[in-house]
């Protein structure tokens, strides 16, 4: 085998359409693009989902759903972050210093994730139940 005998499988490589190149072509006039009409015509793009004036599907679907922009706003601390904390009295400042929640932060809440072995006081703070019953089992307690 030499390089100058080396070839694309047969069919792999289509030969490319020489539009404009006369009649006999069979690309010729049109240049196979047909008679009128957008697709015919330089530049005849369109936006996505646009079908022609009709009222797109996108459009035509009810709305579905909420996102709630104050939902960033209220995050949740573990338990075992709470109890990786070296202050006693935990409120929401305490929270925002440890870099456990964001500085925007508007509330906090407490859940069941690990476990607390010393005593803690949440001021401010919420707690889910089994939080809660894990904070007052450790001696703890919550005052919100």
């Amino acid at each position: 085998m030499k390089l100058n005998t080396v070839e694309p499988a047969d069919g792999s490589r289509p030969a490319r359409k020489r539009v404009g190149r006369g009649i006999g072509s069979g690309f010729g006039k049109t240049c196979g693009r047909g008679h009128k009409g957008q697709k015919s015509r330089a530049g005849g793009f369109h936006k996505v989902g646009f079908e022609g004036g009709q009222m797109p599907l996108q459009r035509r679907l009810p709305k579905r759903g909420f996102k709630s922009l104050t939902n960033m706003l209220n995050v949740e601390v573990r338990l075992s972050e709470i109890d990786a904390l070296p202050v006693d009295e935990i409120d929401l400042s305490t929270l925002k210093q440890a870099s456990l929640i964001t500085q925007h932060a508007l509330s906090a809440k407490v859940i069941l994730s690990g476990e607390i072995k010393r005593k803690v006081v949440l001021k401010g703070v919420g707690a889910t139940a089994g939080a809660r019953s894990a904070i007052e089992a450790a001696g703890g307690s919550v005052a919100e």
